[in-house]
Protein backbone atom coordinates (compact mmCIF):
# COMPACT_ATOMS: atom_id res chain seq x y z
CA UNK A 1 0.00 0.00 0.00
CA UNK A 2 1.93 3.42 -0.84
CA UNK A 3 1.95 5.67 1.37
CA UNK A 4 1.15 8.91 -1.16
CA UNK A 5 -1.62 7.08 -2.69
CA UNK A 6 -4.06 10.50 -2.16
CA UNK A 7 -7.36 9.10 -0.39
CA UNK A 8 -10.63 10.59 -0.96
CA UNK A 9 -11.69 13.38 0.99
CA UNK A 10 -13.25 11.54 4.29
CA UNK A 11 -11.01 8.74 4.14
CA UNK A 12 -8.14 8.77 6.78
CA UNK A 13 -4.52 7.10 7.76
CA UNK A 14 -3.84 5.64 10.85
CA UNK A 15 -2.02 2.87 12.64
CA UNK A 16 -3.80 -0.56 12.94
CA UNK A 17 -3.55 -0.42 16.58
CA UNK A 18 -5.93 2.94 16.85
CA UNK A 19 -8.83 1.02 15.48
CA UNK A 20 -8.39 -2.32 15.03
CA UNK A 21 -9.05 -4.81 18.36
CA UNK A 22 -6.05 -7.33 19.14
CA UNK A 23 -6.80 -10.60 21.44
CA UNK A 24 -3.87 -12.27 21.76
CA UNK A 25 -4.49 -13.15 25.17
CA UNK A 26 -7.19 -16.12 23.74
CA UNK A 27 -4.28 -17.59 21.75
CA UNK A 28 -2.79 -20.63 23.75
CA UNK A 29 -0.80 -23.18 22.01
CA UNK A 30 -1.88 -27.33 22.84
CA UNK A 31 0.71 -29.23 21.28
CA UNK A 32 -0.08 -31.86 18.72
CA UNK A 33 -0.15 -35.34 21.17
CA UNK A 34 -2.16 -33.50 23.91
CA UNK A 35 -4.66 -32.43 21.28
CA UNK A 36 -4.76 -36.05 19.91
CA UNK A 37 -5.39 -37.19 23.26
CA UNK A 38 -7.90 -34.71 24.32
CA UNK A 39 -10.16 -35.89 20.68
CA UNK A 40 -9.81 -39.15 20.83
CA UNK A 41 -13.05 -41.22 20.84
CA UNK A 42 -15.03 -37.60 20.38
CA UNK A 43 -17.50 -37.45 17.61
CA UNK A 44 -16.64 -34.20 15.10
CA UNK A 45 -19.74 -32.57 16.30
CA UNK A 46 -18.03 -32.30 20.11
CA UNK A 47 -15.10 -30.59 18.25
CA UNK A 48 -13.65 -27.55 17.28
CA UNK A 49 -11.27 -25.71 15.02
CA UNK A 50 -7.38 -25.48 15.94
CA UNK A 51 -5.86 -22.79 14.07
CA UNK A 52 -2.22 -21.90 13.15
CA UNK A 53 -0.38 -19.10 11.39
CA UNK A 54 -2.34 -20.16 7.96
CA UNK A 55 -5.62 -21.94 8.51
CA UNK A 56 -7.21 -24.60 10.56
CA UNK A 57 -4.04 -27.44 11.74
CA UNK A 58 -6.05 -29.35 13.56
CA UNK A 59 -8.83 -29.93 15.87
CA UNK A 60 -9.67 -29.41 20.10
CA UNK A 61 -12.05 -30.37 22.25
CA UNK A 62 -12.78 -26.96 23.32
CA UNK A 63 -12.74 -23.19 22.35
CA UNK A 64 -11.47 -20.09 23.82
CA UNK A 65 -12.82 -17.80 21.32
CA UNK A 66 -16.21 -17.53 19.94
CA UNK A 67 -16.62 -14.16 18.00
CA UNK A 68 -15.79 -13.66 14.50
CA UNK A 69 -12.22 -12.25 14.17
CA UNK A 70 -9.75 -11.77 11.92
CA UNK A 71 -6.75 -14.47 12.07
CA UNK A 72 -3.17 -12.76 10.73
CA UNK A 73 0.03 -14.71 10.98
CA UNK A 74 2.95 -13.74 13.29
CA UNK A 75 5.24 -15.94 11.87
CA UNK A 76 5.41 -19.03 9.04
CA UNK A 77 3.01 -17.12 7.17
CA UNK A 78 3.84 -16.10 3.17
CA UNK A 79 4.47 -12.21 4.60
CA UNK A 80 6.93 -11.39 1.47
CA UNK A 81 4.80 -13.60 -0.79
CA UNK A 82 2.82 -11.09 -3.33
CA UNK A 83 0.37 -13.33 -3.97
CA UNK A 84 -1.06 -15.89 -1.25
CA UNK A 85 -2.48 -14.37 1.05
CA UNK A 86 -1.74 -13.96 5.05
CA UNK A 87 -5.37 -12.95 6.85
CA UNK A 88 -8.32 -15.51 6.82
CA UNK A 89 -12.08 -14.65 9.00
CA UNK A 90 -12.82 -17.16 11.26
CA UNK A 91 -16.41 -17.48 12.94
CA UNK A 92 -18.10 -19.80 15.57
CA UNK A 93 -16.00 -20.96 18.35
CA UNK A 94 -12.56 -22.11 17.77
CA UNK A 95 -9.11 -21.96 19.34
CA UNK A 96 -5.67 -20.77 18.14
CA UNK A 97 -2.17 -21.40 18.39
CA UNK A 98 0.81 -18.65 19.24
CA UNK A 99 1.32 -18.56 15.68
CA UNK A 100 -1.30 -16.05 14.49
CA UNK A 101 -3.02 -12.48 16.10
CA UNK A 102 -6.78 -12.06 16.75
CA UNK A 103 -8.00 -9.26 14.83
CA UNK A 104 -11.76 -7.77 15.65
CA UNK A 105 -13.10 -4.29 15.10
CA UNK A 106 -15.75 -2.81 17.04
CA UNK A 107 -19.35 -3.42 16.05
CA UNK A 108 -20.89 -0.35 14.01
CA UNK A 109 -17.24 0.97 13.64
CA UNK A 110 -14.66 -1.09 11.69
CA UNK A 111 -16.20 -4.55 9.58
CA UNK A 112 -14.10 -7.00 9.62
CA UNK A 113 -14.28 -8.03 6.00
CA UNK A 114 -12.57 -4.51 6.28
CA UNK A 115 -9.78 -5.53 8.23
CA UNK A 116 -9.66 -8.97 5.95
CA UNK A 117 -9.17 -7.35 2.79
CA UNK A 118 -6.57 -4.70 3.78
CA UNK A 119 -4.15 -7.20 5.76
CA UNK A 120 -4.22 -9.24 2.32
CA UNK A 121 -3.54 -6.34 0.40
CA UNK A 122 -0.89 -4.35 2.49
CA UNK A 123 2.90 -4.66 2.16
CA UNK A 124 4.71 -6.30 4.85
CA UNK A 125 8.24 -5.68 3.86
CA UNK A 126 8.98 -3.33 6.67
CA UNK A 127 7.28 -4.87 9.52
CA UNK A 128 8.20 -8.02 9.71
CA UNK A 129 11.63 -9.13 11.51
CA UNK A 130 14.23 -12.18 11.58
CA UNK A 131 16.36 -13.73 9.14
CA UNK A 132 15.33 -17.31 8.68
CA UNK A 133 12.09 -17.27 10.19
CA UNK A 134 10.06 -14.43 9.53
CA UNK A 135 7.76 -12.85 12.68
CA UNK A 136 5.03 -10.58 12.60
CA UNK A 137 5.40 -9.22 16.46
CA UNK A 138 2.28 -7.53 17.96
CA UNK A 139 4.41 -4.32 18.50
CA UNK A 140 4.79 -3.92 14.47
CA UNK A 141 1.21 -5.04 14.02
CA UNK A 142 -0.20 -1.67 15.90
CA UNK A 143 2.20 0.18 14.12
CA UNK A 144 1.19 -1.34 10.43
CA UNK A 145 -0.49 1.44 8.14
CA UNK A 146 -4.33 1.33 7.88
CA UNK A 147 -6.67 2.99 5.76
CA UNK A 148 -10.19 4.07 7.68
CA UNK A 149 -13.15 5.23 5.66
CA UNK A 150 -16.63 5.82 6.79
CA UNK A 151 -18.18 2.79 8.30
CA UNK A 152 -20.96 2.52 5.54
CA UNK A 153 -18.40 2.49 3.07
CA UNK A 154 -16.77 -0.20 4.54
CA UNK A 155 -19.77 -2.05 3.86
CA UNK A 156 -20.39 -1.04 0.74
CA UNK A 157 -16.76 -1.83 -0.46
CA UNK A 158 -16.08 -5.15 0.99
CA UNK A 159 -19.91 -5.93 -0.77
CA UNK A 160 -18.81 -5.19 -4.04
CA UNK A 161 -14.94 -7.18 -3.28
CA UNK A 162 -17.07 -10.37 -2.56
CA UNK A 163 -19.20 -10.27 -5.65
CA UNK A 164 -15.70 -9.49 -8.01
CA UNK A 165 -14.12 -12.19 -6.19
CA UNK A 166 -16.68 -15.13 -6.53
CA UNK A 167 -16.39 -13.93 -9.93
CA UNK A 168 -13.30 -14.81 -9.88
CA UNK A 169 -13.56 -17.90 -8.03
CA UNK A 170 -15.75 -19.32 -10.44
CA UNK A 171 -13.27 -18.81 -12.56
CA UNK A 172 -10.63 -20.46 -10.87
CA UNK A 173 -12.69 -23.20 -9.72
CA UNK A 174 -12.99 -23.41 -13.62
CA UNK A 175 -9.47 -23.89 -14.11
CA UNK A 176 -8.57 -26.07 -11.23
CA UNK A 177 -11.31 -28.54 -12.86
CA UNK A 178 -9.36 -28.43 -16.27
CA UNK A 179 -6.39 -29.25 -14.31
CA UNK A 180 -7.42 -31.97 -12.81
CA UNK A 181 -8.98 -33.78 -16.09
CA UNK A 182 -5.63 -33.17 -17.89
CA UNK A 183 -3.70 -35.14 -14.73
CA UNK A 184 -6.38 -38.03 -15.19
CA UNK A 185 -6.18 -37.83 -18.47
CA UNK A 186 -2.02 -37.83 -18.64
CA UNK A 187 -1.99 -41.21 -16.44
CA UNK A 188 -4.94 -42.93 -18.33
CA UNK A 189 -2.79 -42.46 -21.16
CA UNK A 190 0.54 -43.32 -19.34
CA UNK A 191 -1.76 -46.31 -18.25
CA UNK A 192 -2.99 -47.62 -21.52
CA UNK A 193 0.34 -47.25 -22.81
CA UNK A 194 2.24 -49.56 -20.21
CA UNK A 195 -0.34 -52.29 -20.74
CA UNK A 196 -0.40 -51.97 -24.35
CA UNK A 197 -3.59 -50.79 -25.15
CA UNK A 198 -2.21 -47.80 -26.62
CA UNK A 199 0.17 -49.30 -29.53
CA UNK A 200 -2.81 -52.59 -30.04
CA UNK A 201 -3.44 -51.33 -33.53
CA UNK A 202 0.45 -50.52 -34.49
CA UNK A 203 1.20 -54.09 -33.06
CA UNK A 204 -1.45 -55.84 -35.17
CA UNK A 205 -0.40 -53.60 -38.17
CA UNK A 206 3.29 -54.50 -37.59
CA UNK A 207 3.90 -57.82 -35.79
CA UNK A 208 5.78 -58.93 -39.03
CA UNK A 209 8.12 -55.62 -38.41
CA UNK A 210 9.78 -56.75 -35.21
CA UNK A 211 12.76 -58.22 -35.10
CA UNK A 212 13.25 -58.92 -31.45
CA UNK A 213 10.29 -59.76 -28.79
CA UNK A 214 10.66 -58.40 -25.41
CA UNK A 215 11.97 -61.38 -23.92
CA UNK A 216 14.93 -61.57 -26.71
CA UNK A 217 15.51 -58.40 -25.65
CA UNK A 218 15.68 -59.08 -22.04
CA UNK A 219 17.73 -62.06 -22.91
CA UNK A 220 20.61 -59.50 -24.83
CA UNK A 221 20.41 -56.95 -22.13
CA UNK A 222 21.33 -59.83 -19.60
CA UNK A 223 24.03 -60.84 -21.85
CA UNK A 224 25.61 -57.58 -22.06
CA UNK A 225 24.92 -56.52 -18.29
CA UNK A 226 27.32 -59.85 -17.35
CA UNK A 227 30.11 -58.82 -20.16
CA UNK A 228 29.82 -55.15 -18.37
CA UNK A 229 30.23 -56.36 -15.17
CA UNK A 230 33.51 -58.86 -16.28
CA UNK A 231 35.02 -55.99 -18.25
CA UNK A 232 34.81 -53.50 -15.04
CA UNK A 233 36.21 -56.53 -13.13
CA UNK A 234 39.06 -56.73 -15.05
CA UNK A 235 39.76 -53.27 -14.79
CA UNK A 236 40.12 -53.15 -11.11
CA UNK A 237 42.35 -55.86 -11.28
CA UNK A 238 44.76 -54.08 -13.25
CA UNK A 239 44.56 -50.88 -11.30
CA UNK A 240 45.92 -52.77 -8.27
CA UNK A 241 48.18 -54.75 -10.40
CA UNK A 242 46.50 -58.13 -9.71
CA UNK A 243 45.98 -61.17 -11.66
CA UNK A 244 42.24 -62.42 -11.94
CA UNK A 245 41.80 -65.34 -9.31
CA UNK A 246 40.53 -68.95 -11.11
CA UNK A 247 37.03 -68.93 -11.82
CA UNK A 248 36.33 -65.23 -10.82
CA UNK A 249 33.55 -64.69 -13.33
CA UNK A 250 31.57 -67.37 -11.04
CA UNK A 251 30.77 -64.43 -8.13
CA UNK A 252 28.55 -62.43 -10.79
CA UNK A 253 25.79 -61.54 -8.36
CA UNK A 254 23.18 -62.63 -10.67
CA UNK A 255 20.28 -59.79 -10.97
CA UNK A 256 16.72 -60.52 -9.10
CA UNK A 257 13.89 -61.77 -10.86
CA UNK A 258 10.73 -60.08 -11.11
CA UNK A 259 7.90 -61.00 -8.27
CA UNK A 260 5.20 -61.69 -11.35
CA UNK A 261 2.28 -63.02 -8.51
CA UNK A 262 -0.31 -60.26 -8.87
CA UNK A 263 0.58 -58.37 -11.81
CA UNK A 264 -1.38 -58.23 -14.92
CA UNK A 265 -1.20 -59.80 -18.12
CA UNK A 266 0.96 -58.25 -20.73
CA UNK A 267 0.77 -58.30 -24.69
CA UNK A 268 2.17 -61.54 -26.21
CA UNK A 269 5.55 -59.98 -27.03
CA UNK A 270 5.82 -58.08 -23.91
CA UNK A 271 7.82 -59.57 -20.69
CA UNK A 272 8.18 -58.49 -16.98
CA UNK A 273 11.25 -57.58 -15.85
CA UNK A 274 12.91 -56.26 -13.13
CA UNK A 275 15.29 -52.98 -12.31
CA UNK A 276 17.79 -54.81 -11.50
CA UNK A 277 17.72 -57.16 -14.70
CA UNK A 278 17.79 -53.87 -16.93
CA UNK A 279 20.39 -51.81 -14.90
CA UNK A 280 24.12 -52.84 -15.04
CA UNK A 281 25.26 -49.88 -12.66
CA UNK A 282 23.35 -48.28 -10.04
CA UNK A 283 24.39 -46.57 -7.15
CA UNK A 284 23.91 -43.65 -3.81
CA UNK A 285 25.36 -39.97 -4.92
CA UNK A 286 27.60 -38.43 -2.71
CA UNK A 287 27.91 -37.36 1.07
CA UNK A 288 30.63 -34.58 0.61
CA UNK A 289 29.97 -30.75 1.47
CA UNK A 290 28.64 -28.67 -0.89
CA UNK A 291 28.58 -25.04 -1.59
CA UNK A 292 27.09 -22.41 -4.31
CA UNK A 293 29.97 -21.03 -6.61
CA UNK A 294 33.03 -22.94 -5.81
CA UNK A 295 34.14 -24.27 -8.93
CA UNK A 296 34.86 -27.37 -8.12
CA UNK A 297 32.59 -30.72 -9.30
CA UNK A 298 29.21 -29.85 -9.85
CA UNK A 299 26.32 -32.18 -7.71
CA UNK A 300 22.51 -32.37 -8.53
CA UNK A 301 20.38 -32.43 -5.65
CA UNK A 302 16.89 -33.37 -4.73
CA UNK A 303 15.97 -29.68 -6.00
CA UNK A 304 17.39 -30.27 -9.22
CA UNK A 305 14.61 -32.96 -9.80
CA UNK A 306 12.15 -30.98 -10.83
CA UNK A 307 8.25 -32.72 -12.32
CA UNK A 308 10.40 -35.30 -13.87
CA UNK A 309 13.08 -33.35 -15.53
CA UNK A 310 16.90 -32.20 -14.04
CA UNK A 311 17.06 -28.77 -13.81
CA UNK A 312 20.47 -26.55 -13.55
CA UNK A 313 19.45 -23.79 -12.00
CA UNK A 314 19.61 -23.58 -7.83
CA UNK A 315 22.91 -25.57 -8.68
CA UNK A 316 25.92 -26.32 -5.61
CA UNK A 317 29.51 -27.43 -6.11
CA UNK A 318 32.06 -29.54 -4.07
CA UNK A 319 33.38 -27.38 -1.39
CA UNK A 320 36.82 -29.19 -1.68
CA UNK A 321 38.64 -30.41 -5.36
CA UNK A 322 36.55 -34.33 -6.09
CA UNK A 323 37.88 -36.51 -8.68
CA UNK A 324 34.74 -38.38 -9.43
CA UNK A 325 36.38 -40.17 -12.79
CA UNK A 326 34.70 -40.78 -16.19
CA UNK A 327 32.77 -43.06 -15.53
CA UNK A 328 31.43 -42.18 -12.28
CA UNK A 329 29.91 -38.89 -13.78
CA UNK A 330 26.82 -38.61 -14.65
CA UNK A 331 25.73 -39.60 -18.44
CA UNK A 332 23.23 -38.85 -20.95
CA UNK A 333 20.01 -42.05 -20.33
CA UNK A 334 20.91 -41.97 -16.27
CA UNK A 335 18.05 -42.01 -14.14
CA UNK A 336 17.87 -40.23 -11.09
CA UNK A 337 15.51 -40.68 -8.03
CA UNK A 338 15.08 -39.07 -4.93
CA UNK A 339 15.32 -41.47 -2.14
CA UNK A 340 14.46 -39.17 0.41
CA UNK A 341 11.40 -37.04 0.92
CA UNK A 342 9.29 -35.71 3.43
CA UNK A 343 6.44 -36.29 0.90
CA UNK A 344 5.75 -39.43 -0.01
CA UNK A 345 4.41 -38.23 -3.59
CA UNK A 346 7.65 -36.84 -3.98
CA UNK A 347 10.05 -39.79 -2.99
CA UNK A 348 10.49 -42.28 -5.31
CA UNK A 349 10.08 -39.70 -8.35
CA UNK A 350 12.38 -39.72 -11.42
CA UNK A 351 14.06 -37.89 -14.01
CA UNK A 352 16.22 -38.81 -17.12
CA UNK A 353 19.32 -37.18 -17.13
CA UNK A 354 19.64 -35.49 -20.96
CA UNK A 355 22.64 -34.11 -22.80
CA UNK A 356 24.22 -33.20 -19.62
CA UNK A 357 27.91 -31.53 -19.68
CA UNK A 358 30.95 -33.44 -18.41
CA UNK A 359 31.54 -33.53 -14.96
CA UNK A 360 28.36 -33.59 -13.10
CA UNK A 361 28.06 -35.60 -9.95
CA UNK A 362 24.95 -36.66 -7.41
CA UNK A 363 24.01 -36.11 -3.94
CA UNK A 364 23.67 -39.11 -1.46
CA UNK A 365 19.35 -38.09 -1.33
CA UNK A 366 19.57 -39.59 -5.12
CA UNK A 367 20.02 -42.63 -6.60
CA UNK A 368 21.26 -43.15 -10.08
CA UNK A 369 20.31 -46.48 -12.34
CA UNK A 370 22.36 -46.58 -15.83
CA UNK A 371 21.43 -49.09 -18.61
CA UNK A 372 23.38 -50.65 -21.22
CA UNK A 373 21.33 -48.56 -23.87
CA UNK A 374 21.86 -45.39 -23.10
CA UNK A 375 18.64 -43.88 -25.49
CA UNK A 376 14.99 -45.54 -25.93
CA UNK A 377 15.10 -47.95 -22.57
CA UNK A 378 15.78 -45.62 -20.29
CA UNK A 379 12.98 -43.07 -21.65
CA UNK A 380 10.67 -45.90 -21.40
CA UNK A 381 12.19 -47.00 -17.78
CA UNK A 382 11.48 -43.08 -16.73
CA UNK A 383 7.93 -42.84 -18.14
CA UNK A 384 6.79 -46.13 -16.58
CA UNK A 385 8.23 -45.05 -12.96
CA UNK A 386 5.48 -42.34 -13.26
CA UNK A 387 2.94 -44.70 -13.91
CA UNK A 388 -0.07 -45.26 -11.35
CA UNK A 389 1.24 -48.74 -11.09
CA UNK A 390 4.56 -48.11 -10.46
CA UNK A 391 3.92 -45.23 -7.88
CA UNK A 392 1.58 -47.61 -5.85
CA UNK A 393 4.27 -49.83 -5.36
CA UNK A 394 7.19 -47.38 -4.67
CA UNK A 395 5.03 -45.92 -1.93
CA UNK A 396 4.22 -49.24 -0.60
CA UNK A 397 7.66 -50.16 -0.34
CA UNK A 398 8.78 -46.61 1.39
CA UNK A 399 10.05 -46.53 5.20
CA UNK A 400 9.53 -43.71 7.21
CA UNK A 401 11.75 -42.11 9.78
CA UNK A 402 11.53 -38.87 11.54
CA UNK A 403 8.74 -37.16 9.10
CA UNK A 404 10.86 -38.55 6.17
CA UNK A 405 9.71 -41.43 3.92
CA UNK A 406 12.64 -43.34 2.35
CA UNK A 407 13.13 -46.35 -0.47
CA UNK A 408 16.56 -48.02 -0.85
CA UNK A 409 18.18 -48.78 -4.16
CA UNK A 410 18.05 -52.56 -2.90
CA UNK A 411 14.50 -52.04 -3.04
CA UNK A 412 13.61 -50.12 -5.92
CA UNK A 413 16.02 -52.90 -7.61
CA UNK A 414 12.97 -55.29 -6.93
CA UNK A 415 10.28 -53.13 -8.96
CA UNK A 416 8.69 -54.85 -11.83
CA UNK A 417 8.99 -52.98 -15.48
CA UNK A 418 6.95 -53.76 -18.43
CA UNK A 419 9.41 -54.35 -21.55
CA UNK A 420 8.15 -54.25 -24.67
CA UNK A 421 10.46 -55.08 -27.65
CA UNK A 422 12.57 -52.10 -28.66
CA UNK A 423 10.45 -51.08 -32.41
CA UNK A 424 7.26 -50.82 -30.20
CA UNK A 425 9.25 -49.10 -27.15
CA UNK A 426 9.97 -46.24 -29.50
CA UNK A 427 6.07 -45.97 -30.83
CA UNK A 428 5.00 -45.84 -27.41
CA UNK A 429 7.83 -42.71 -26.46
CA UNK A 430 6.92 -40.57 -29.72
CA UNK A 431 2.88 -41.17 -29.32
CA UNK A 432 3.48 -40.61 -25.30
CA UNK A 433 5.43 -37.36 -26.31
CA UNK A 434 3.03 -36.14 -28.91
CA UNK A 435 -0.03 -36.49 -26.41
CA UNK A 436 2.31 -34.85 -23.03
CA UNK A 437 3.23 -32.32 -25.39
CA UNK A 438 -0.32 -30.97 -26.00
CA UNK A 439 -1.29 -31.55 -22.53
CA UNK A 440 1.74 -29.12 -21.06
CA UNK A 441 0.42 -26.71 -23.24
CA UNK A 442 -2.79 -26.78 -22.37
CA UNK A 443 -1.42 -26.77 -18.38
CA UNK A 444 0.81 -23.70 -19.88
CA UNK A 445 -2.47 -21.92 -20.59
CA UNK A 446 -4.41 -22.71 -17.16
CA UNK A 447 -1.59 -21.99 -15.10
CA UNK A 448 -1.39 -18.61 -16.83
CA UNK A 449 -4.82 -17.92 -16.25
CA UNK A 450 -5.06 -18.68 -12.53
CA UNK A 451 -1.57 -15.95 -12.52
CA UNK A 452 -4.25 -13.40 -14.32
CA UNK A 453 -6.66 -14.26 -11.63
CA UNK A 454 -4.54 -13.59 -8.79
CA UNK A 455 -3.53 -10.49 -10.17
CA UNK A 456 -7.02 -9.12 -10.87
CA UNK A 457 -7.27 -9.75 -7.21
CA UNK A 458 -4.83 -7.63 -6.11
CA UNK A 459 -5.71 -4.84 -8.59
CA UNK A 460 -9.20 -4.87 -6.84
CA UNK A 461 -7.74 -4.59 -3.41
CA UNK A 462 -5.83 -1.62 -5.00
CA UNK A 463 -8.81 -0.23 -6.40
CA UNK A 464 -10.94 -1.03 -2.98
CA UNK A 465 -8.35 0.88 -0.47
CA UNK A 466 -7.20 4.34 -2.86
CA UNK A 467 -11.18 5.19 -3.07
CA UNK A 468 -11.51 3.83 -6.27
CA UNK A 469 -14.15 0.54 -6.06
CA UNK A 470 -17.39 2.16 -5.09
CA UNK A 471 -18.83 5.65 -5.33
CA UNK A 472 -18.41 7.56 -2.02
CA UNK A 473 -21.37 9.48 -0.44
CA UNK A 474 -20.86 12.53 0.56
CA UNK A 475 -23.70 12.02 3.14
CA UNK A 476 -21.49 9.33 5.51
CA UNK A 477 -19.76 9.98 8.18
CA UNK A 478 -16.05 10.88 7.71
CA UNK A 479 -13.46 8.12 9.20
CA UNK A 480 -12.32 11.32 11.57
CA UNK A 481 -15.26 11.56 13.53
CA UNK A 482 -15.58 7.29 13.43
CA UNK A 483 -11.66 7.39 14.55
CA UNK A 484 -12.92 9.79 17.67
CA UNK A 485 -15.71 7.73 18.50
CA UNK A 486 -13.34 4.46 18.11
CA UNK A 487 -11.38 6.07 20.90
CA UNK A 488 -14.37 6.78 22.96
CA UNK A 489 -15.72 3.48 22.70
CA UNK A 490 -12.72 2.21 23.98
CA UNK A 491 -12.54 4.58 26.64
CA UNK A 492 -16.05 3.58 28.14
CA UNK A 493 -15.39 -0.32 27.57
CA UNK A 494 -11.95 0.57 29.95
CA UNK A 495 -13.98 1.77 32.36
CA UNK A 496 -15.96 -0.97 32.51
CA UNK A 497 -15.26 -3.39 35.49
CA UNK A 498 -14.72 -6.59 34.73
CA UNK A 499 -15.20 -9.75 37.29
CA UNK A 500 -11.84 -10.71 38.89
CA UNK A 501 -11.22 -14.26 38.29
CA UNK A 502 -9.93 -16.72 40.93
CA UNK A 503 -6.42 -17.13 39.81
CA UNK A 504 -5.04 -20.94 40.40
CA UNK A 505 -1.94 -21.68 41.81
CA UNK A 506 1.02 -21.82 39.23
CA UNK A 507 3.78 -24.25 39.13
CA UNK A 508 6.64 -22.93 40.18
CA UNK A 509 9.31 -22.51 37.66
CA UNK A 510 13.02 -21.89 38.19
CA UNK A 511 13.56 -18.70 36.11
CA UNK A 512 17.20 -17.98 34.72
CA UNK A 513 18.72 -15.15 32.53
CA UNK A 514 19.00 -16.44 29.11
CA UNK A 515 18.27 -18.84 26.89
CA UNK A 516 21.85 -20.50 26.79
CA UNK A 517 21.41 -21.35 30.41
CA UNK A 518 18.07 -23.34 29.60
CA UNK A 519 19.46 -25.09 27.36
CA UNK A 520 22.56 -25.77 28.68
CA UNK A 521 20.74 -26.90 31.98
CA UNK A 522 17.94 -29.03 29.84
CA UNK A 523 20.89 -30.89 27.92
CA UNK A 524 18.18 -32.72 25.50
CA UNK A 525 15.43 -30.94 23.23
CA UNK A 526 12.70 -28.70 24.65
CA UNK A 527 9.81 -27.27 23.34
CA UNK A 528 10.58 -23.61 22.30
CA UNK A 529 7.74 -22.04 24.42
CA UNK A 530 8.72 -23.96 27.51
CA UNK A 531 12.31 -23.17 26.88
CA UNK A 532 10.85 -18.96 27.08
CA UNK A 533 8.88 -19.97 29.80
CA UNK A 534 11.67 -20.76 32.02
CA UNK A 535 13.61 -17.23 30.64
CA UNK A 536 10.40 -15.31 32.06
CA UNK A 537 8.54 -15.03 29.26
CA UNK A 538 4.58 -15.54 30.25
CA UNK A 539 1.64 -13.21 29.58
CA UNK A 540 2.29 -9.45 30.37
CA UNK A 541 5.90 -9.87 30.16
CA UNK A 542 7.52 -6.21 28.17
CA UNK A 543 8.13 -6.52 24.66
CA UNK A 544 11.80 -5.45 25.43
CA UNK A 545 12.09 -8.65 27.37
CA UNK A 546 11.02 -10.82 24.60
CA UNK A 547 13.11 -8.95 21.85
CA UNK A 548 15.88 -9.81 24.10
CA UNK A 549 15.28 -13.47 24.32
CA UNK A 550 14.06 -13.60 20.38
CA UNK A 551 17.53 -11.47 19.68
CA UNK A 552 19.57 -14.18 21.70
CA UNK A 553 17.40 -17.22 20.24
CA UNK A 554 18.28 -15.71 16.51
CA UNK A 555 21.91 -15.42 17.64
CA UNK A 556 22.41 -18.64 18.97
CA UNK A 557 20.92 -20.29 15.89
CA UNK A 558 23.10 -18.30 13.29
CA UNK A 559 26.07 -18.97 15.25
CA UNK A 560 25.24 -22.84 15.56
CA UNK A 561 25.28 -22.84 18.90
CA UNK A 562 21.98 -24.41 18.74
CA UNK A 563 19.82 -27.15 16.67
CA UNK A 564 15.77 -26.23 15.67
CA UNK A 565 13.84 -28.50 14.63
CA UNK A 566 9.61 -28.83 13.86
CA UNK A 567 7.40 -31.22 16.08
CA UNK A 568 3.78 -30.85 14.76
CA UNK A 569 3.15 -27.30 15.61
CA UNK A 570 5.83 -26.51 17.62
CA UNK A 571 9.27 -25.69 17.71
CA UNK A 572 11.86 -27.49 19.77
CA UNK A 573 15.26 -26.17 20.43
CA UNK A 574 18.94 -28.31 21.56
CA UNK A 575 21.95 -26.96 22.64
CA UNK A 576 24.46 -28.14 19.96
CA UNK A 577 27.08 -30.46 21.62
CA UNK A 578 29.89 -30.62 19.11
CA UNK A 579 32.12 -27.15 18.52
CA UNK A 580 30.93 -25.69 15.24
CA UNK A 581 33.75 -24.22 13.10
CA UNK A 582 33.18 -21.72 10.74
CA UNK A 583 34.47 -21.30 7.00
Amino acid sequence: MSENTELPKNWIKCELGEVVEIHDNERKPINNSERNSRIENKALNELFPYYGATGQVGWIDDFLSNEESVLVGEDAAPFLDPIKNKAYLVKGKFWVNNHAHILRGLQGYVSNKFILHQMNYVDYQEHVSGSTRLKLTKTALTKMPFTLCPFNEQNRITDKIDELFSELDAGVKELEAAQIKLKHYRQSLLKSAVEGALTQKWRDDNKDKIEETGKELLNRILIERKQRWEQNKLEEFKEKGKKPPKNWQDKYPEPVQPDTTDLPELPESWVWASVDQLVYESSYGTSVKCAYETGNTPVLRIPNVINKKVSISDLKETVDLFDIGLNKQLLSGDILIVRTNGSLSLMGQTALVRDIEDGFYFASYLLRLRTPMDTILPEWMDLYFGSKNARAWIENQASSSAGQNNISLSKFSNLHVPLPPLEEQVQLISMLANEFDSIDRQNEATDLGLKQSEAQRKNILKSAFSGQLVPQDPDDEPASVLLEKIKQERVAIAKISKPRKQSKPRKRVELMNTLLEVLTAENDWIDAQNAFQKCGIVDGTSTDRIEEIYTELRKLEKTGRIKIQRQGDFDQLKLTTQDIKED
